[in-house]
């Protein structure tokens, strides 16, 4: 597979400049899905008032991704710095939720409100407080936790199922109606699959799955970014290079590319499945500097066609994430990743509402 090369500075100079300028910058995500056990609220966003932005007063979070329990009307983000899972109204208020000591930088996150639970990858980019300088990329993992106390059911290392002795990255996970877990890898192209007691297994291996994405001066061969569970039994995985990829759950074997009629735009970020079967993605304006795009997905064929439709943007760069907001609303995540690598502080992050359609 021919290797993208996109040729452009973003360390340095560059993150110091970004996060002068306000300019929020995260990487990769999740959704969630309502036959998964998410909420998803049923009201199409264009027949609602436009809500506000809601501006998170948390310091120093830094989130990546985040995911909406719509009966507690609460979003629910993880921090990269700290490896904490955070609670935030619709107001602003940031409370903590799971302070686990093994996680090391929370990534995605993922309300399972059929079971009472929270999914959480567990990484280390190198820069949070519990991260070991030394060696990056050297944690993954996925934890569970109970959805009303914040105690850990079982956190798995996905490093000791791998035993490849490679770099690894959990960018994102998914929970089918059975309860069972999908967590993809950004720099190996591994589909890794979880039971619901925390038992851990290589799902998938493919080519297909191979990063071919390089962000200059951070990391090289981004792969998987995103993962969605949809109907017919099926994960639908985003490539950090705009692609989206198939797999058949019960025949993973036959995973193959959606025939898109244009690509994502990349990096492709995370994405959250619309009651209407169609996806929302986000992609990042992490390469490029312009305003983020918000995407709608619609399939055709099970998933083996879709079509892609730009339907808004966002002003920061590099928003990373989409999910469900209360009364049918869709918010993109901001959450400072500019402040983070260049070992600034952060005062918050924010949440846009986004149109979907």
């Amino acid at each position: 597979m021919k290797k993208t090369k996109l040729k452009i500075a973003i360390a340095g100079a560059a993150l110091v400049a970004a996060a002068a300028t306000g300019t929020a910058m995260a990487m990769s995500g999740s959704g969630s899905s309502a036959e998964s056990g998410s909420e998803r609220p049923g009201i199409e966003q264009s027949k609602q008032k436009t809500p506000d932005v809601i501006k998170a007063d948390g310091s120093n979070v830094f989130p990546h991704s985040l995911d909406f329990d719509a009966p507690s009307k609460t979003f629910f983000a993880g921090s990269l710095k700290q490896g904490k899972v955070y609670a935030v109204g619709p107001d602003g208020t940031v409370r903590t939720k799971i302070d686990d000591p093994q996680l090391v930088s929370a990534q995605a996150v993922r309300v399972d409100r059929k079971r009472d639970r929270i999914l959480v990858s567990n990484v280390d980019y190198g820069t949070a407080d519990r991260s070991n300088k030394d060696k990056p990329f050297g944690i993954a993992g996925v934890g569970s936790y109970d959805l009303k106390t914040g105690k850990q059911d079982w956190c798995v290392d996905l490093t000791g199922v791998a035993l490849d002795g490679k770099r690894h990255l959990i960018s994102d996970v998914t929970v089918a109606p059975d309860g069972t877990a999908y967590a993809v890898d950004e720099l190996t192209p591994t589909v890794f699959r979880i039971d619901r007691e925390g038992r851990a297994s290589i799902f998938l291996k493919n080519d297909l799955l191979k990063g071919t994405l390089d962000i200059p001066d951070f990391l090289n061969d981004v792969g998987m970014s995103a993962v969605e569970w949809v109907k017919g039994n099926q994960l639908i995985i985003s490539m950090a290079d705009g692609s989206l990829v198939r797999v058949p759950v019960q025949s993973p074997e036959e995973a193959q590319k959606v025939k898109l009629d244009k690509p994502l735009g990349a990096p492709a970020a995370g994405m959250r499945l619309q009651n209407d079967g169609s996806i929302t993605a986000v992609s990042s304006g992490l390469l490029s500097g312009k305003p983020a795009t918000i995407q709608r997905v619609e399939p055709s064929d099970g998933w083996k066609e879709a079509t892609v439709k730009v339907t808004d943007t966002v002003e920061d760069p590099v928003t990373s994430d989409v999910t469900a907001g209360p009364g049918g609303t869709t918010y993109a995540l901001s959450g400072g990743l500019a402040d983070l690598l260049a070992g600034k502080p952060n005062d918050g992050f924010a949440l846009t509402p986004v149109k979907t359609g």
